[in-house]
C-alpha cells in the first residue's frame, strides 16, 4: 500500500508518516512548510519507501498526480491553531476548502480512498455532553471569526460525505479533538507546549479566561494508531468518527499538573480573553467526545494518561526548535 499524507511535516502528520512507514507502507508526504517543520521528518528520507514533496495541495495538477500514483489519501492539511484562525480568517477559509477540494476531485477521478482529519471544534458551542458524531452543531454568529475554522472544516466534511452519497467514493471524517506530545509547537496557540515550555524556564504560566474551560488531552501516538486503522477499515466508508481521550481536565488543573511534573516554581496567571482576542471572542466550555463508534469500528481506545503526555512532552522539550516556544495562546 502506498499512502500520500497531505501535510505531512506537521505534528500529527510527521507522526502518522513514521506510523505508516513501521507498517510496511509506502509514503508519500507533500507540505508546503507553512506550518509543518522539515525537521519533523528529515530522518524519514533515509526510508526507501519515503518521498518528501514541498509544493501546496492547491497545485492541482501536482495533487493529481500525486492521488494518482497511490492507493489512498490522509488529508491532514489545514490551518493550525487560534491564534493563525483569527489573525488571517481570508486564508484559513479559503486554503482548508479549496485544499480540500482539489484533493477530492482528484480522488473522485481515481477512486481512491481518502481520509480528512476534521476537529471537534466543528461542534460549536454545543452543551450536549459528550459530543455524538450525529449530534446537533451549535456553531456562533458569522461576524465572530473563531467561528471561521468550525465552519470552513464543516463545509469540508459535507463535502466528503456528498462524495460519498453521490458516487460512492470511500471517504472517512475524523474529528480529533485535543491532539498532543512531543514536537507539537506552542507557536500556534496550543496550550500544553506552551505550558510546558513556561514552566521549564520559569516563567509565568499564562490561562486564558478563568481556567475552567475544559478538554480531553490523547497523546498523538493514540490518534495515528486510531487514523491508519480507520483507513483500512471497510466499515468505516462514509463515517465520520471522533477520535480523542475521554479524561476530562480543566485547562487550569492542567496549568498545575504540568508545574508538578516539571518540578517548576513557575506561577499561573489568569488573562482576560479580551486582552488576546479582542472584544467578544467566544469559546468552547467543555470538549468532550464520545467515543463508541470508533471502538465499535476498530477496538480502539486511547492508552496513554494525562500524565504520560505531560512527561513526554518535557522530555521532547529540549529537542523542540527555540524560536517556535515563544508567543503561545489557548
Amino acid at each position: 500500500m502506498h499512502y500520500l499524507v497531505t501535510g505531512g511535516a506537521g505534528f500529527i502528520g510527521s507522526y502518522l508518516a513514521e506510523k505508516l512507514l513501521d507498517n510496511g507502507r509506502r509514503v508519500t508526504v507533500i507540505d508546503n512548510l507553512s506550518t509543518g517543520l522539515y525537521e519533523n521528518i528529515a530522518r524519514l528520507e533515509d526510508n526507501a519507501s519515503f518521498r518528501f514533496i514541498k509544493d501546496s495541495v492547491l497545485h492541482e495538477r501536482l495533487i493529481e498526480k500525486l492521488v494518482r500514483e497511490c492507493d489512498g489519501v490522509f488529508h491532514l492539511a489545514s490551518a493550525v491553531g487560534v491564534r493563525l484562525i483569527m489573525e488571517r480568517p481570508v486564508e484559513t477559509i479559503e486554503n482548508i476548502f479549496m485544499g480540500t477540494a482539489s484533493v477530492l476531485q482528484a480522488a473522485a477521478r481515481y477512486r481512491k480512498r481518502v481520509l480528512l482529519t476534521s476537529t471537534s471544534e466543528v461542534y460549536g458551542k454545543s452543551d450536549d455532553v459528550p459530543f455524538r458524531e450525529d449530534g446537533d452543531r451549535l456553531e456562533g454568529p458569522t461576524h465572530k471569526h473563531r467561528w471561521a475554522y468550525a465552519a470552513a472544516k464543516a463545509l469540508d466534511e459535507f463535502l466528503v460525505l456528498a462524495h460519498w452519497k453521490e458516487n460512492r467514493l470511500p471517504g472517512i471524517v475524523v474529528r480529533l479533538f485535543n491532539t498532543v506530545g512531543p514536537r507539537q509547537t506552542a507557536h500556534y496557540g496550543m496550550a500544553l507546549p506552551n505550558f510546558v515550555s513556561r514552566a521549564i524556564s520559569g516563567e509565568d504560566l499564562l490561562v486564558y479566561g478563568d481556567g475552567q474551560q475544559s478538554r480531553c488531552f490523547c497523546h498523538v501516538s493514540d490518534v495515528v494508531e486510531a487514523l491508519a486503522s480507520l483507513m483500512e477499515c471497510p466499515a468505516a466508508k462514509g463515517a465520520v468518527v471522533n477520535v480523542g481521550s475521554a479524561d476530562e481536565i480543566s485547562v487550569l488543573a492542567l496549568a498545575e499538573r504540568v508545574i508538578k511534573r516539571a518540578d517548576s516554581a513557575s506561577k499561573i496567571r489568569l488573562i482576560p480573553y479580551q486582552e488576546v482576542y479582542g472584544e467578544g471572542f467566544e469559546d468552547m466550555r467543555r470538549r468532550v467526545p464520545c467515543l463508541q463508534k470508533v471502538s465499535r469500528l476498530i477496538g480502539w481506545r486511547a492508552l496513554r494518561t494525562i500524565d504520560d503526555i505531560i512527561d513526554d512532552v518535557i522530555a521532547g522539550a529540549g529537542s523542540a526548535p527555540a524560536a517556535l516556544l515563544i508567543n503561545a495562546i489557548l
